[in-house]
């Protein structure tokens, strides 16, 4: 298939496809005419990648989880590892943009927000 059908069957655009196969994660053939080329192998591959970009794992990730996935003989604790892992880089993430919330949020009810050009929210971006 060609790689609007497998865009289309993978749920991911082709611009991403192009991107995925420049980074090695997909490798479709190429024809005589150097169009790629789309199995249904690639289109698993590309669900794959779809599926895990959705769990918010970066692309070295992703790559990880791939290479076990097409490992038959991976152990599943090093997937369980991959995702813990992954999970704690998560929570971090959402306690470091709680506190940015809390800090805007600070700043927002110091404005007074009414006609005068005095905010305090300018004032600690120009800081």
């Amino acid at each position: 298939m060609n790689i609007g059908e497998a865009a289309a069957a993978s749920g991911v655009s082709a611009k991403m496809i192009r991107h995925y196969e420049t980074l090695g994660l997909v490798r479709p053939e190429r024809r005589m005419n150097n169009y790629r080329a789309y199995s249904e192998q690639d289109v698993a591959v590309l669900r794959f990648i779809r599926h895990a970009r959705e769990l918010a794992f970066p692309l070295a990730e992703v790559k990880r989880l791939l290479a076990l996935w097409q490992d038959s003989g991976r152990k599943s604790a090093e997937v369980q590892r991959i995702a813990l892992s992954h999970v704690e880089a998560l929570e971090e993430k959402a306690r470091s943009l709680q506190a940015v919330a809390a800090s805007l949020r600070h700043l927002a009810r110091a404005c007074q927000g009414n006609a005068r050009p005095e905010c305090p929210i300018i004032e600690h971006l120009e800081s």
